[in-house]
């Protein structure tokens, strides 16, 4: 399983407890680019909340908080 570029910002931007909309602002695209990011992660970490995503995203190393 390979993350983009994009997917890694989305991820550590979750890690840090953002909301989708001040994502989108910190990332400079809209809050339906960070949805679409958000749920691709879900897809490809097999997980169905951001919990879950930033859990799974420490376990692979993908992710330091």
């Amino acid at each position: 399983m390979t993350l983009t570029p994009r997917e890694r910002d989305v991820l550590n931007l979750l890690a840090l407890g953002l909301s989708n909309k001040r994502a989108a602002r910190d990332l400079g695209v809209s809050e339906s680019t960070v949805k679409f990011h958000v749920a691709s992660l879900y897809s490809k970490l097999g997980v169905q909340s951001r919990a879950g995503a930033v859990a799974r995203g420490i376990g692979l190393g993908l992710v330091s908080v």
